[in-house]
């Protein structure tokens, strides 16, 4: 892994572009702006995928594999992920060359400009919440530039470029980069302590949103419920605070939260009452659209336009997003990896399931989280799903630890019964399968490449029914 260093300079201009790990969804999207600001691209990544052969098909020069020979003799600056090794040899030799070499948050940060900037913070919640904007925003005929960090279903894409100076993103919180940007408007959707191997600490972490609410030029967008966001409000001196929530002091107060189906609610400002519903479920999203129609309120519209425009949000990729359904079975997909957000995916679903069976297919991401978190993991696992399979660890851009499995996140569940630790794909496929009935889900929860045993996972539906 390699931490951004954000003293390094960014380039007044760039005319040739080299993306290290260009297949990622905000990587391919940076490249796409890139693109369309006229821009020659080239990149590399590790594995084949949809997003490389779609900027090839838009003129970029791609390839699978790292190799020193992908590096066009032309390019001035190399952009890469914190996911890559320092060992990787277009970074080694793009260093060698004394080219400029930058961060992904860098690129962006140069790609804003001055521009009017919302940044969409959060350990939780942040891609649903940019999705909800971006949509509602080209509904109330705004065209804003935006990057996100999924692929928004409605759209298809992840990132766009816009004619209005208004721009939207999704800052990341953890690697400290959401601090790099020059933040208009803030939305803070939740503060939950996670990333410690970069922050080192609870309260560098809270101090991190801090500085990133105050930095806001012109309001701070806040939760109400939070306890994580709580603190931060608390420490917050900028003058514009604006909070969204249950809590019946909040400035855009989400009421009559009804989970069953699409989630219906009602939303108060300033003394009018508005009644919402989505087309995604379970109460989070009730909560995250309240905090989207803070936005927008923020940006100048009015409370019931803002709420419809949000309710056209359709989701995002790997968002609870359904691949297939066999045999009665429907088989869905959820990004996922943190306790607080497994637990909101399984809420969501247990809001539409009816009196189906959950079965969760988890897939821990990175070995320092499933190592400080594992206990947490399987009571939120144990509690709101019916059964659970067990996968290794995803590991991410870390090495592996002693003793840091899947196993490790099974063996902490109260009822053995409850879960099914299996290292093997096929076998945990066949066991998913096995267990399901009609009207059951299956969901498979991680963001690492959990999302990829879903066709191993119909097809032995597939099989079962024969």
């Amino acid at each position: 892994m390699i931490r951004p260093d954000l003293t390094l300079p960014i380039p007044a201009d760039i005319t040739a572009a080299h993306f290290i790990g260009i297949g990622g969804s905000g990587m391919s999207g940076l490249a796409g702006m890139f693109l369309d600001r006229g821009i020659r691209v080239s990149g590399s990544d590790r594995a084949d995928s949809a997003a490389l052969r779609a900027l090839a098909t838009r003129g970029a020069t791609v390839h699978v594999g790292h190799d020193a020979a992908n590096l066009p003799d032309d390019v001035d600056t190399v952009i890469h992920t914190g996911a890559i090794w320092p060992q990787n040899p277009e970074f080694l030799l793009a260093k060698e060359r004394g080219l400029h070499v930058i961060h992904r948050s860098q690129a962006l940060h140069w790609l804003i400009g001055g521009r009017r900037l919302v940044s969409v913070a959060g350990a939780h919640g942040k891609t649903t919440s940019t999705g909800m904007l971006v949509t509602a925003l080209r509904a109330l005929d705004a065209d804003p530039t935006f990057v996100s960090g999924g692929v928004i279903s409605d759209l298809g894409i992840s990132s766009g470029t816009g004619a209005d100076d208004l721009f939207v993103i999704e800052a990341d919180e953890s690697d400290g980069t959401f601090l790099l940007y020059d933040t208009s408007i803030a939305l803070v959707t939740n503060v939950d302590p996670d990333h410690l191997d970069h922050w080192e600490s609870r309260d560098a972490f809270y101090d991190g949103f801090v500085r990133f609410g105050n930095e806001a030029r012109e309001a701070v967008v806040i939760s109400s419920d939070d306890p994580g966001a709580q603190r931060v409000a608390a420490a917050l001196t900028h003058p514009n605070v604006i909070t969204f929530g249950t809590d019946a002091a909040a400035d855009v107060r989400v009421g009559d939260i009804v989970t069953s189906g699409p989630v219906r609610f009602t939303l108060t400002h300033a003394g009018v009452t508005v009644d919402g519903a989505l087309a995604v479920p379970g109460a989070h999203n009730a909560i995250n659209a309240g905090g989207a129609v803070a936005v927008l309120l923020t940006l100048g519209f009015a409370l019931e336009p803002a709420l419809r425009a949000v309710e056209g949000f359709g989701g995002t990729v790997r968002r609870f997003e359904l691949h297939g359904v066999e045999r009665g079975v429907s088989v869905f997909d959820d990004y996922a990896h943190h306790p607080t957000e497994v637990a909101a995916a399984l809420a969501a679903a247990r809001s539409v399931v009816g009196a189906g069976r959950i079965i969760a297919i988890q897939q821990p991401h990175t070995y320092s989280r499933t190592q400080e978190m594992y206990r947490e993991f399987a009571e939120v696992l144990e509690t709101h799903a019916d059964h659970t399979v067990m996968l290794d660890v995803y590991g991410a851009r870390e090495d592996p630890v002693p003793g840091v499995t899947g196993e490790l996140v099974s063996d902490a569940f109260a009822d053995p019964s409850h879960v099914h630790y299996v290292a093997d794909w096929q076998q945990a496929a066949d066991y998913a399968a096995s267990v399901a009935r009609d009207g059951d889900y299956i969901i498979t929860l991680g963001c690492g490449n959990v999302h990829l045993i879903i066709p191993q996972v119909l097809q032995a539906l597939s099989g079962a029914q024969d």
